[in-house]
């Protein structure tokens, strides 16, 4: 896949505005009554960039990293401010945050994971690309050491045990996370008098499956 493990700059996607798009099809009977379904099991995230420009230096900085990612051909990594860690938005994070599987005593590779709850309801997210050196993991009460009790594919969100979990043993995890994303325009446009006026440029920004 087209995909750079380099994350946009953080210093410049801080203030950006977006969130989780769902897509749904509603078909209204005669009746009144609708049939609602969903041809998407996960949302799809969209962000506009152009909003975290504050400087000239900025747009540089944009530009730059437009050019190398040769605009929508390859992925790339955003951190996104409301939503980038295990653990609530005021926590710190820790390897009790989330459930990500069950053990059998036969399986090794688990995915990491957040799970958004309302209610009685709840959505489980794949995570698929952690930020190395955030993610801790542990099974029940214990937490495990990275290299020595397991290893992270931090390209794929892939927990990989040197040895299985007990069955019933609840496999847990906390971390910080990127969103997949790519730019969403085959153009940038942009203005040094209009931006020193307050207009900013509009860089639509897209997740993409991995």
């Amino acid at each position: 896949m087209n995909f750079h493990e380099v994350r946009f700059p953080a210093s410049l996607s801080f203030g950006s505005i977006g969130g989780p798009e769902r897509r749904t099809d509603v078909v209204t009977l005669a009746n009144g009554f609708e049939e609602r379904n969903t041809p998407w099991a996960h949302s799809r995230r969209r962000y506009d960039a152009g909003l975290g420009l504050r400087s000239l230096d900025d747009i540089e900085v944009l530009i730059a990293f437009y050019e190398a990612r040769r605009g929508q051909l390859h992925g790339f990594r955003w951190k996104d401010w409301s939503d980038y860690k295990s653990a609530r938005a005021s926590a710190e994070v820790d390897f009790r945050d989330q459930l990500i599987g069950q053990g059998d005593g036969a399986s090794v590779t688990f995915q990491l994971s957040k799970i958004y709850r309302s209610g009685s309801y709840s959505y489980q997210r794949p995570i698929a690309k952690p930020v190395a050196g955030s993610v801790r993991i542990g099974i029940e009460q214990d937490e495990l050491r990275e290299t020595v009790d397991f290893e992270l594919d931090d390209s794929s969100g892939e927990i990989t045990f040197v040895h299985p979990p007990a069955e019933g043993m609840s496999v847990v995890a906390g971390f910080q996370f990127d969103v997949p994303v790519r730019f969403d325009t085959n153009r940038i446009m942009t203005s040094v008098a209009s931006f020193q006026a307050g207009d900013v440029p509009d860089v639509p920004v897209v997740e993409v499956r991995v």
